[in-house]
Formats: structure tokens, C-alpha cells, sequence
């Protein structure tokens, strides 16, 4: 039978291994971002060089690697003289869904375009064109997120004719081809539609858009990609490139 005092001092020396544990990783600290170069006012980096930042800032944040993004008052005064991101992304408005957290980036890194489902419309388009033309970004992704609320309502327009107060019905109507076209598909519907919601304005970036957009994809200056983002294991999958 272990007595008291073994008791007390095991104990006393779990706490000394966890407090040294914890004063060893402290001391080591967050690992600094990769900062992405900038030349001219602009990044420097090429589609796919935005694309590997992303992917290995999301491979951190699955890892729980502390990362230190830079956003202390040298940065804000160093930005405070103009914006040079790398990324713009467009993505939901859903609170669980912050894209400088997934990818462990800083002020003035990515230009986020949100809105309910991820669609995009005049006032999204035109901030994604400013992007490409005046700020020079080479990436745009575009990312939709499991148990999507927007999707949900498209496509519960579908499955039951429900309707929606406010503008609600309104915003979520650019969804519902979504839905309605893998409504015959095996497996998670929800899931598909939300995938085939992106895919639909990944294709609408990369065919239908002005010159603006299409002129730089042609030269390979610039690339348009779809993701998706999983609550619970906090994975981004960019299944569209």
C-alpha cells in the first residue's frame, strides 16, 4: 500500500517534470511566420508560392505549433503605409471560420472578401478585382466550410420549399443550383452541395469575369483555387486547383 507521503512526493514530482514542461516550451516560444517578400509594394510570390504559404500555415495550426504572425505596432505602422497581401480569399461569414487563425498569418497578409455561403456578387467581385489590379495579389481561393448555415437554407429551399424572413431568401438563392445539382448524388448531399457551391464560383472566377481576372490566369500570373474547411479537425482541403 502506498503511503501518504509517497503520495505527496510523487505528486510533488509530476508537478516539477509538468513545470518544466511548461517553462521549456515557454521559453522556446512561437516559431515567427514566414513572411511573404514583398518587391515594389507588392508580393513577390508566384501563385503557387501563395499556395505552399497557405498550406503550411494550416499544417501548424493542425499541429498546434505555436506561430508568432506579425501583428505588433511595427507592423501596424509599417502597413499603415500601404497593403501588400498575397492571398485574396473569399469565404464565409461564419464565426467559426477566421482565415488569418487557420494559416497563422498577420496584418495585412491576406484581403478576405466574407459574406454568407461564400458566394460572390457585385460588391465581392469588385473588391476581388481590386486586389488583382491594384494590390497585386497572385491567389485568390475560395473556401466553403462544413455544416455551411447558408447551404443548409438553399437546400432546404429545395428538399421542403422553405422560405426565409428578410433578405435571408434573397442571399441564399445564388446557392440553390448548388444544390439542386447534386441533389441526385450518393452519399452526404449537404456536403456535396456546399464543395459544388464553391466549385460553381471558382469556375464563374476563372470563365465569366472581366479582363481584369481572366487576362492575368492566361499569363499564369494569377491562379483561382477552391477549399474547403473542416470544423472539427481544422483541415483546409483545397480540392479545386
Amino acid at each position: 500500500m502506498m503511503s501518504r507521503r509517497n503520495v505527496l512526493a510523487g505528486a510533488a514530482a509530476a508537478g516539477g517534470a509538468m513545470a518544466t514542461g511548461v517553462g521549456a516550451a515557454a521559453a522556446q516560444g512561437p516559431i515567427p511566420a514566414r513572411l511573404a517578400p514583398v518587391i515594389d509594394g507588392k508580393t513577390a510570390l508566384s501563385p503557387d508560392e501563395a499556395l505552399d504559404l497557405l498550406i503550411e500555415g494550416n499544417r501548424n495550426f493542425l499541429n498546434d505549433v505555436p506561430t508568432s504572425a506579425p501583428v505588433g505596432r511595427e507592423r501596424r505602422l509599417e502597413i499603415a503605409q500601404g497593403q501588400a497581401p498575397f492571398a485574396a480569399y473569399v469565404t464565409c461569414s461564419d464565426s467559426r471560420v477566421s482565415p488569418e487563425i487557420l494559416f497563422g498569418r498577420g496584418l495585412g497578409e491576406l484581403f478576405i472578401i466574407r459574406n454568407a455561403g461564400n458566394t460572390v456578387d457585385t460588391v465581392a467581385l469588385g473588391s476581388i478585382e481590386y486586389a488583382v489590379a491594384e494590390l497585386g495579389v497572385p491567389l485568390i481561393v475560395v473556401m466553403g466550410h462544413e455544416s455551411c448555415g447558408a447551404v443548409k437554407a438553399a437546400k432546404a429551399v429545395v428538399d421542403d420549399n422553405a422560405t426565409f424572413p428578410g433578405s435571408i431568401g434573397r442571399m441564399i438563392e445564388p446557392i440553390i443550383p448548388a444544390v439542386l445539382e447534386v441533389r441526385d448524388r450518393e452519399g452526404d448531399m449537404l456536403d456535396h452541395a456546399i464543395r459544388n457551391n464553391v466549385s460553381r464560383v471558382v469556375h464563374q472566377l476563372r470563365t465569366t469575369t472581366d479582363p481584369l481576372l481572366l487576362d492575368p490566369q492566361k499569363t499564369g500570373k494569377l491562379k483561382v483555387v477552391g477549399a474547403h474547411y473542416n470544423l472539427g479537425s481544422g483541415a483546409v482541403d483545397f480540392f479545386d486547383r
